[in-house]
């Protein structure tokens, strides 16, 4: 008997002993599904938005700070839809749009920039008078944008033409096509180091652009993640986002190391990230229709929490009032722009 009582008391140190050691290791899946508070809505909604146009796929937004207004892409209604954030009202509805995919504002130069993807070209249009003023391209399969002040230029994601392209948004003419060695995820400007970041599929690589010479200045692996698509930048943490679609996390990237600090799993096939930098609160839409909530911590992420919405792989935030945007392609058979508000200070 006593050597029963202690075999057992061996096996129960052994499995307490183990316990404590996988509670230890930090889990990306276990990041991926705690709350802050269990039971409690990340976000709430605000109001639903009925959209224009059929109940069709939804793609990029771009909110333009100064005038309030929000852009999105309508993709298959070949649709640049205009909403007005104060008024809570779409002020026009452009047509002739073809599979638009990215949008982006440039208040600067009272400018905004679209994908016409269907068309191989990007539509430049006055922001004022909302009328197409150039048609720039050939451009194989444009899909996002990015702005870069300095030298007045537009890089474009030539996704499947696997180059990003340059637009000169002075004289609104194509400048040159990049070679990247593998389709282009998405394309963004990061203001701390004044350079373009693209991401790359086949090579799970995220590419730094200098913006005024036009060459690839680096080549930076992104460890742990398979198939980066989505990317964002936080400029004041120096600090990047970026969503692997191959397998459905998100890492934090060190810009100053350009290596991968940590990764959380989200939905899968994650698209579309914003960043409210005053709250530090990241959201991570995918194509599965999971949103992942995140609050940055430390250059961690602490999960918040998640919530599903049928097509909800686009999102958009507005930094001043920290509204969430999301246009819904198809509910009870309309679509509509869902503006949520987060339930957490």
């Amino acid at each position: 008997m006593e050597i029963q009582d202690t075999l057992h008391a061996v096996a129960r140190l052994v499995t307490v002993t183990a316990l404590a050691l996988l509670a230890a290791i930090p889990s990306a899946a276990q990041n991926s599904s705690a709350s802050a508070e269990p039971g409690k809505p990340v976000l709430r909604i605000v109001v639903d938005v009925p959209m224009p146009g059929p109940a069709v796929r939804f793609d990029y937004q771009s909110l333009d700070p100064v005038s309030g207004r929000l852009y999105i892409a309508h993709m298959n209604a070949d649709q640049l839809v205009v909403f007005d954030t104060a008024s809570r009202k779409v002020v026009s509805n452009l047509d002739g749009f073809a599979r638009v995919h990215g949008v982006w504002a440039v208040p600067d130069l009272g400018r905004v920039y679209a994908s016409v993807t269907g068309k191989h070209r990007v539509d430049a249009i006055d922001d004022k008078t909302l009328q197409v003023v150039s048609q720039i391209g050939p451009i194989f399969y444009p899909d996002g944008l990015a702005y870069a002040p300095g030298p007045k230029r537009v890089f474009v994601s030539d996704e499947h033409g696997k180059a990003d392209a340059v637009i000169d948004a002075q004289a609104n003419r194509l400048l040159t096509s990049i070679p990247l060695g593998g389709e282009a995820g998405n394309t963004v400007y990061d203001s701390g180091a004044k350079q373009i970041l693209v991401v790359v599929h086949e090579t799970g690589e995220l590419v730094a652009i200098d913006p005024d010479t036009l060459r690839i200045v680096g080549r930076y692996r992104l460890a742990g993640v398979t198939r980066p698509h989505g990317v964002l930048i936080d400029a004041a943490h120096r600090l990047g986002f970026v969503a692997g679609q191959g397998n459905h996390v998100v890492a934090i990237v060190d810009l100053r190391s350009m290596k991968v600090l940590v990764t959380y799993n989200v939905g899968a096939n994650p698209d579309v990230l914003a960043f409210d930098a005053e709250l530090g609160q990241l959201y991570v839409s995918a194509e599965s229709g999971k949103v992942s909530v995140f609050r940055l911590r430390d250059r961690e992420l602490v999960p918040l929490g998640e919530l599903s919405m049928p097509h909800a792989h686009t999102v958009a935030v507005d930094p001043k009032t920290h509204l969430v945007y999301f246009p819904l392609e198809n509910v009870d058979g309309r679509p509509l722009l869902r503006i949520m508000e987060p339930t957490a200070p």
